[in-house]
């Protein structure tokens, strides 16, 4: 079974910086996207990064353009989640999701426990 472990949460002040970590275990050679999504109180469940194993092709959300960067450490199965300038609306938990791809599509979608993310004066 596929394995996602979070770490590097914590509180923040604004403005502060934060390197969030997703360790990855248990899957095969296969086409596989990260996406690391986050959940705050009364709002629904945000996609904020994303990149791909194939090429390290990255995306991200208006939100967070420009102060978070995903990156990877293939040779760790590693993905990390750099959050710079954060604001108290980063506040969340985090999530590092693995979604696996077949030819014909998406096979499924693992997630971790989360680690909670709070920004705060």
């Amino acid at each position: 079974q596929v394995q996602l472990v979070e770490s590097g949460g914590g509180l923040v002040q604004p403005g502060g910086s934060l390197r969030l970590s997703c360790a990855a275990s248990g899957f095969t050679l296969g086409y596989y996207t990260i996406i690391w999504f986050r959940q705050a109180p009364g709002k629904e469940r945000e996609g904020v990064a994303c990149i791909s194993n194939s090429r390290g092709s990255t995306d991200y959300a208006d939100s967070v353009k420009g102060r978070f960067t995903i990156s990877r450490d293939n040779a760790k199965n590693t993905v990390y989640l750099q959050m710079n300038r954060l604001k108290p609306e980063d506040t969340a938990v985090y999530y590092c999701t693995m979604t696996l791809w077949s030819s014909s599509g998406a096979t499924g979608t693992h997630w971790g426990q989360g680690t909670q993310v709070t920004v705060s004066s």
